[in-house]
């Protein structure tokens, strides 16, 4: 375990912060959202750097002296313990997050998701952590119908590996606020979007592929509904719940933006300037979920939190974003990756 920056700072920062899968998508738009709001918060950035994990995702971050980066695994209890530290808060993001992945096989899930957390939660308990965030899904409530939205009382009924050990974790949350009375609050959160996301995920990969000028793999009839939230917007959610959120409360998180993926990919395809022909429909994966929307009226009532980000406007950014740093997801789309491609939609890129 190695710091790769310390706090040179000589002043005592207003609140240290341990943010675990800070290499990763959300993990990593956090940690930036930190430094522009809570400048004098010390951050300790713990990511194990696994295939998801992205040391480029922090490169400007590791240059503050208020970030300090640990390679670690939340599953080891000393690199945890080491960690924690003088921490006052921490945010745990780190997780195996693709549906598609557990499909293939769930260990590293059920490793990660529930053990790291399980490790994380005494380990947090035993440094007198103040407050302690987990971050979750709203794929953890399963299919909804055409009709209605999930809210916190839904009851739980995943249908995939991953959401299966996201609920898992939760349920742990709400255990150890139970039992311990330890300052738990869940979040489940929508899809996201935004800059730094992993090009296994719809939108980078379909906006990466096209860039390339290659087809775009579609399950099923790709009307599955989704609800898409800006990364950024999400991060200042989770912000809103370190600052005035009650321990032991869950509250969902979303963009009130749900649309059919098929919907989505033609918004892209007119961005890009592709046509339909770019499309290549493939075999539907088991166990998928129809439609999930979340009901974020709890948040917005108690918190005071909403989305500011626009679809159409974060969107078009992100495409940009995409097209103007193909460094960043070029030298990830080899490999092992393109193997898994085959391997999960039948066709090769």
């Amino acid at each position: 375990m190695s710091p790769s920056t310390k706090n040179k700072n000589n002043t005592k920062p207003e609140k240290r912060i341990l943010v675990t899968g800070a290499a990763g998508f959300i993990g990593s738009n956090f940690v930036h959202l930190l430094l522009n709001e809570k400048p004098n918060w010390h951050i300790v950035a713990l990511d194990s750097l696994t295939y998801a994990g992205n040391l480029a995702n922090l490169t400007d971050c590791l240059e503050n002296q208020n970030v300090e980066f640990i390679k670690g695994d939340i599953c080891d209890p000393q690199t945890v313990t080491q960690a924690l530290a003088n921490v006052d808060i921490v945010v745990n993001f780190a997780a195996e997050s693709h549906v598609d992945r557990s499909i293939l096989g769930c260990q590293d899930f059920i490793r990660t998701n529930v053990t790291g957390t399980q490790v994380l939660l005494d380990a947090a308990r035993a440094a007198n952590v103040k407050r302690f965030i987990q971050i979750s899904t709203d794929e953890v409530y399963g299919s909804l119908g055409p009709e209605g939205y999930f809210t916190e009382t839904s009851p739980l009924a995943p249908n995939s590996p991953y959401s299966a050990s996201k609920a898992a974790a939760d349920l742990l949350c709400r255990a150890y606020f139970k039992t311990y009375q330890f300052p738990v609050i869940v979040t489940r959160c929508s899809n996201n979007y935004g800059p730094y996301q992993f090009p296994e995920k719809l939108i980078p990969l379909f906006v990466t592929n096209l860039i390339e000028n290659k087809k775009v793999p579609v399950y099923g009839d790709g009307l599955q509904v989704r609800d898409w939230i800006h990364v950024n917007d999400h991060c200042t959610a989770i912000l809103a719940v370190i600052e005035k959120g009650a321990p032991g409360e869950i509250y969902n998180v979303g963009g009130n933006n749900d649309r059919p993926n098929l919907e989505l990919v033609k918004m892209i395809l007119e961005y890009l300037d592709k046509s339909e022909s770019s499309i290549e429909y493939v075999t539907d994966r088991p166990g998928h979920d129809r439609r999930y929307a979340v009901d974020c009226s709890k948040i917005e009532r108690e918190l005071r939190w909403e989305p500011n980000i626009d679809f159409a406007e974060g969107l078009t950014r992100t495409i940009d974003w995409y097209k103007e740093n193909p460094q960043w997801w070029q030298q990830i789309k080899t490999g092992q990756y393109l193997k898994y491609y085959q391997q999960q939609y039948g066709v090769t890129i």
